[in-house]
């Protein structure tokens, strides 16, 4: 049976996870999260995109990217292959890493962004791996609420959709359980009638 094709255009911005296989660690070290990063960044060379945030979990990853010119199949392609690859070798498995095909969930509004990118930085949280998401070394958490560069996730973008100060503003956001529109959103902010907003509490556990 034809894979189902999915929804791409040129600039689109997704959500995308993908998990080990049978649930299996897709990290057992800290070297393998950064050749994770490395692998991350040859794909991006190759097929150029923004990463707005990111998470690595232990056995999920967890990634809000900003396409261009190349649809998300070409990039986690190069990504996922050039991993697999790298972890089969060094601990001497077969078979597949990841469980099946990636998970891209298109990004329709500024609020779905916002909220993704609060439920990614709060996934250690919500796993009890710390108790607050600044305490997690693997996610872009730091590079929103400091000003730590991160060379990999781009935070400029969401961080503009907040009332200055901004990083503080995220902060506020990210610490609160209301699931409505953060009030520290700019007044300018556009609506999206007749969508569906997917908040926080309605996002599907990776």
């Amino acid at each position: 049976m034809a894979r189902k094709k999915r929804n791409w255009f040129p600039g689109a911005k997704y959500h995308i996870t993908c998990r080990g296989n049978r649930k299996a660690p897709l990290f057992e070290e800290r070297i393998d999260r950064l050749k994770y990063f490395a692998f991350l960044e040859q794909a991006r060379h190759v097929f150029p995109f923004r990463l707005h945030a990111y998470c690595l979990m232990t056995n999920h990853v967890h990634l809000s990217i900003e396409t261009f010119d190349h649809p998300p199949g070409e990039i986690m392609k190069v990504l996922n292959s050039n991993y697999a690859r790298y972890f089969n070798d060094k601990y001497e498995y077969s078979g597949h890493v990841f469980q099946g095909r990636y998970s891209a969930e298109l990004l329709d509004s500024m609020l779905y962004e916002i909220d993704v990118s609060k439920y990614i930085h709060l996934n250690p949280v919500k796993a009890h791996m710390v108790v607050k998401p600044e305490d997690y070394a693997w996610s872009s958490y730091r590079a929103y609420f400091s000003y730590k560069k991160d060379s990999h996730a781009y935070p400029d973008y969401i961080l503009s959709l907040f009332e200055k100060p901004a990083r503080e503003a995220y902060r506020r956001y990210m610490h609160s359980s209301d699931p409505l529109a953060p009030p520290e959103l700019k007044k300018q902010l556009p609506t999206f009638s007749g969508k569906r907003i997917y908040l926080l509490t309605n996002l599907p556990e990776w």
